[in-house]
């Protein structure tokens, strides 16, 4: 069967992979509430099209903390990608640069930062978790940076893991084959058997509780990489994230995975664009499953979006093909979106070109003459 949208992967990555593996990839926290608003939020939102505009030439074209890249679509990290298929995260690199677009690597990849960086050129962002021992932090930072990596996305959302239920039931654990391979060396790359959820026993262990807005000052002390602050759904964070001096913000529920029942990203999203008037650039991660989801996020105000589970479920259906069809697929979707609303280069998208649930209406009736 012909794969026509990106949604259909997920079905077939059902298909291929353990229970166990999919569940983890798929699943949200608690009542999965959020996991499904953040696709049906978009929903809610229709368009204003343009017409009888020229749009013969159309430039996707972007640039992201300096880096010019070839459209406003980049990949979230998502961890441990060698569940999903063998060449994991050196297949995600190899798709990310083939399309021109910016790869982030999840600090529990089952890839090294160096053998990412391996797979040859491309730019690409470290997510970071903060563990208790900061020399661990530091170390793997630095290791980042010797890679070529060009920005720090710092995951502010886990002190604690959200509860999801699938990786209960199936006692979620890393596969014996595989390690945390950016934690290898530092006897931190096992995940234990767990009553529970291995992962959530591994991070009550591991990762520091007491995060906070301090230590993204300190982070700044130990690098010179931009830092995006990842999992800001307010704007009041948003402001703090600002002046503490977070390079970017990305507007992200974690997929879902963490807190139930906090907003769609994308009805987050304009609230922390307003907040950070302009001094960063704000991105979107979350629920993104179409080029017309692109074109909404941009319109309310986003600098370009992160996509987690497609590439995760392509990348378990087809390998590196698939998720190269992916963002080729999200690409020409986008494309089209911005042509037939009459939009030829980013700039032109603007917040008119939508309308929302929460919109006042735009013209007051008209009260008809009677005849």
């Amino acid at each position: 069967m012909e794969i026509t949208n990106v949604t259909e992967y997920e079905a077939i990555a059902k298909q291929k992979l353990p229970k166990m593996v999919f569940d983890y990839y798929a699943s949200g926290a608690e009542d999965q509430w959020t996991l499904q608003e953040n696709r049906n939020a978009f929903s809610r939102i229709l368009f204003r099209p343009r017409i009888l505009i020229d749009v013969s030439k159309i430039d996707m074209t972007t640039t992201v903390l300096g880096f010019k890249i070839s459209m406003p679509i980049m990949i979230a990290p998502t961890a441990m990608q060698k569940m999903a298929h063998p060449e994991g995260e050196y297949a995600t690199a190899r798709a990310a640069s083939a399309a021109g677009t910016i790869m982030t690597l999840s600090s529990w990849a089952t890839s090294s930062v160096e053998e990412v960086a391996s797979t040859g050129p491309g730019i690409r962002f470290f997510q970071l978790y903060v563990y208790k021992d900061r020399n661990v932090v530091a170390q793997l930072v630095r290791r980042a940076e010797r890679a070529g990596f060009k920005a720090i996305a710092l995951t502010v959302d886990t002190p604690r893991l959200g509860r999801r239920e699938a990786d209960i039931k199936n006692r979620f654990t890393l596969p014996p084959f595989l390690t945390l391979k950016n934690f290898e060396g530092l006897d931190l790359g096992k995940m234990d058997k767990a009553d529970d959820s291995g992962l959530a026993s591994y991070v009550a262990g591991q990762i520091d509780r007491t995060l906070s807005w301090k230590d993204v000052k300190w982070l700044q002390t130990i690098t010179t990489l931009p830092i995006l602050v990842k999992g800001v759904l307010t704007a009041e964070d948003a402001r703090i994230a600002v002046q503490s001096g977070a390079a970017g913000i990305i507007v992200s529920n974690h997929g879902a995975r963490q807190l139930d029942y906090v907003p769609a990203t994308i009805s987050a999203l304009e609230e922390v664009v307003k907040a950070a008037a302009g001094r960063v650039p704000v991105f979107l991660d979350g629920g993104v499953r179409r080029g017309t989801d692109v074109f909404k996020a941009l319109a309310l105000g986003a600098s370009g979006i992160f996509i987690g589970r497609p590439v995760v479920f392509s990348l378990a259906a087809e390998g590196e093909a698939g998720i190269r069809k992916v963002l080729q697929m999200l690409r020409d979707e986008f494309e089209l979106t911005m042509a037939l609303s009459g939009c030829c280069s980013l700039k032109e998208i603007t917040r008119d070109h939508i309308v929302t649930e929460w919109d006042q209406p735009r013209t007051q009736p008209v009260a008809l003459p009677r005849l």
